[in-house]
């Protein structure tokens, strides 16, 4: 059992080993963050995989996810105005936007540069700035001492759902692990306020994908038609999409989970 330990340690350091080398190959001074993204082989073991520009390396649990990069706040300007899943933004609760994490979720934020700590609910998609990966509300980022600077390099944790139930008189927090390889997943590769620019290219992606379509949403004030691509049931068939429309000239694109 020791022995077997020591091995499988000793392949997930030679994994990280080789996505770390990449990394530099590739962006040799930058500061662009690394993120931590689900994905996995065949043989389920976590593999490092390219997107954009830039290489992630998957946890060994389906049942985790880890990202480090930096995070950002929005106030006053969205306040009571509707977020992706549909519940008005109050900027005063403890809530936060991602990417592809599913809607639902709690995840343990850690302010890298002072070590404070927060627990919050992604309710809203974004915040879709290369090299953020976390939008908090106002009270989330003022708790973490994010909103006098703005941005702060930051590390997530994705609890999974929660539960709360009362123990002894008091409040008993517990949260459910959710696995994120599995869901609805698509590319999006523009959003607009103009549906006719949104159907140039929707016709223009047609001839890679054939299940191209265009998504409405309303923030309350103006409607946006965001062109999406696809409707896969893994992180891995997401991915590779986005990855072959990268390469196709559209480096916008970005995998989001429906």
């Amino acid at each position: 059992m020791i022995t077997m330990n020591i091995l499988n340690t000793l392949r997930l350091l030679t994994v990280l080993l080789i996505a770390v080398l990449t990394t530099l190959s590739i962006n040799g001074c930058s500061k662009a963050p690394v993120a931590v993204v689900p994905g996995h082989s065949a043989e389920g073991s976590p593999r490092p995989y390219r997107v954009g520009q830039e290489w992630y390396q998957p946890l060994a649990s389906v049942r985790e996810f880890k990202e480090r990069g930096v995070a950002s706040w929005y106030g006053k300007d969205f306040h009571g105005k509707k977020t992706s899943s549909g519940e008005i933004y109050n900027m005063y609760d403890m809530t936060a936007a991602h990417k592809i994490l599913p809607l639902g979720t709690y995840v343990r934020v850690k302010n890298l540069e002072n070590n404070r700590v927060m627990d919050v609910r992604i309710n809203d998609r974004g915040p879709f700035v290369r090299g953020r990966i976390l939008d908090l509300s106002y009270t989330a980022a003022k708790n973490l001492e994010i909103v006098g600077p703005g941005t702060a390099k930051v590390e997530i944790v994705a609890l999974g759902t929660r539960n709360a139930s009362k123990m002894r008189g008091s409040e008993d927090i517990a949260y459910t692990p959710v696995d994120y390889f599995s869901g609805t997943f698509s590319v999006q590769v523009g959003a607009f306020q103009d549906r006719n620019n949104a159907e140039r290219l929707r016709k223009d992606l047609a001839s890679i994908h054939k299940d191209t379509y265009i998504s409405a949403f309303s923030n309350g004030d103006n409607t946006f038609y965001r062109v999406r691509v696809g409707r896969f049931s893994s992180v891995d068939q997401v991915m590779n999409a986005e990855r072959l429309l990268v390469e196709n000239g559209y480096s916008g694109a970005f995998s989001v989970a429906d």
